[in-house]
């Protein structure tokens, strides 16, 4: 079913953020918490390093009526530096793949694409971008 989320990255405190946030709304986290250390090689990438394995790639908490709360870490070593106005992402789950192409494309023209949509080693086909006002996106068709 489509949907929207609300997608938060973090200076290595998404753990932290989202067992506090756990405490407070409740539920549990949607497939669990995965790691980086889960992912696997990635072709023309540095290997990861051992201090970046058990920091969080990406975490779901369903909250009030349905929104998802997401996040993840955003390690520096992998070009990330969290400032207050890139930390937060409007998250769009797609019924079809078509309708993530026509959103993304419309949503990414005259702005920057961060991450053309792609097959996705999880599982879905997913990309992101930042449109042309400053607002950041990511899109995601899980192909379940």
């Amino acid at each position: 079913m489509a949907s929207v989320g609300t997608y938060l990255n973090f200076a290595n405190q998404t753990e932290a953020a989202f067992t506090f946030y756990q405490s407070i709304f409740g539920g549990e986290f949607e497939g669990g918490i995965r790691r980086f250390g889960d992912m696997p090689p990635q072709d023309g990438m540095p290997p990861l390093p051992e201090e970046a394995k058990n920091l969080v790639l990406h975490v779901s908490l369903p909250i009030n009526g349905g929104h998802k709360l997401m996040g993840s870490d955003a390690p520096e070593h992998m070009g990330f530096v969290v400032n207050k106005g890139n930390n937060v992402y409007i998250s769009l789950d797609f019924d079809s793949r078509e309708d993530a192409d026509r959103i993304f494309k419309g949503l990414s023209e005259g702005g920057v694409v961060e991450m053309a949509m792609t097959d996705m080693f999880w599982g879905a086909y997913w990309g992101s971008c930042v449109d042309k006002f400053g607002i950041k996106w990511m899109f995601n068709y899980d192909k379940k």
